[in-house]
């Protein structure tokens, strides 16, 4: 397994998945930079890491997600070199959850770089205006806490999104669901149901309400796993289309 991996995170590394892997967090950071230098008081910490967290699991991650695992899917889809992965002596679902994991691991980073970039961000701009230095204490624990069960409430939706754009070799299918996902969650943000869809999960964790949080973080997590192992069975036995 740990040669399919190495291969994965060597193809990772020369493709645009770094700067999407820097991108996205570097502009939530950018907009809490100015969103402190446009306060007129200063605000506790909780405010800030909040506001990070919300929109990167309401809209930044969702969307990162989305053209994520379309470019890993294109780095075979567009040299259409399946039939030689899949000639390869090993078992075929090996290939496929090198990809999983590693699609998996870059979202866990990118979850961990908007912690400590909205961190820097603030505190770079409370070292510029130090009347707007945040409030309280900054605990980090907590807040990593919370980009933790953001990056598992999301699973689901990763999977979906990676089987989707595994399976195909269009862009176009994957790139639809990803839209089309963000868009009705964007839509549909103070619905009850929102709870049971998967591209909401992830923005429930931030939910007040027990129930909200923790029936998004159970199906986010349980059912994401069933569906990446499903991914992995289904894909491993079909031809890509």
């Amino acid at each position: 397994m740990l040669a399919p991996l190495f291969v994965e995170a060597r193809k990772l590394n020369r493709s645009l998945a770094v700067v999407l892997a820097v991108a996205a967090p570097a502009l939530i950071a950018i907009f809490a930079f100015f969103m402190v230098l446009r306060g007129r008081e200063a605000m506790p910490w909780e405010m800030w890491m909040m506001n990070a967290a919300g929109i990167w699991a309401f809209f930044m991650l969702p969307m990162s997600v989305t053209a994520l695992t379309a470019l890993v899917a294109h780095m075979e889809h567009g040299p259409k070199s399946w039939d030689h992965l899949r000639a390869l002596p090993l078992p075929r679902w090996r290939i496929y959850a090198a990809k999983a994991v590693c699609v998996l691991a870059l979202v866990a980073l990118m979850s961990a770089a908007v912690l400590f970039m909205s961190w820097g961000a603030v505190t770079l701009a409370a070292a510029i205006k130090p009347q707007l230095e945040p409030t309280g204490v900054f605990e980090l624990a907590r807040h990593a806490g919370l980009f933790g069960k953001i990056f598992l409430a999301a699973l689901l939706m990763i999977a979906i999104q990676l089987w989707v754009a595994l399976r195909y070799a269009s862009f176009v299918p994957a790139l639809a669901v990803g839209i089309g996902g963000t868009f009705f969650s964007v839509v549909a943000t103070s619905a009850k149901q929102g709870v049971f869809f998967p591209w909401q999960m992830p923005v429930n964790m931030l939910a007040t309400e027990a129930w909200r949080y923790q029936t998004a973080l159970g199906l986010g997590l349980g059912l994401g796993a069933v569906v990446m192992a499903a991914a992995l069975v289904h894909l491993s036995r079909r031809e890509v289309l």
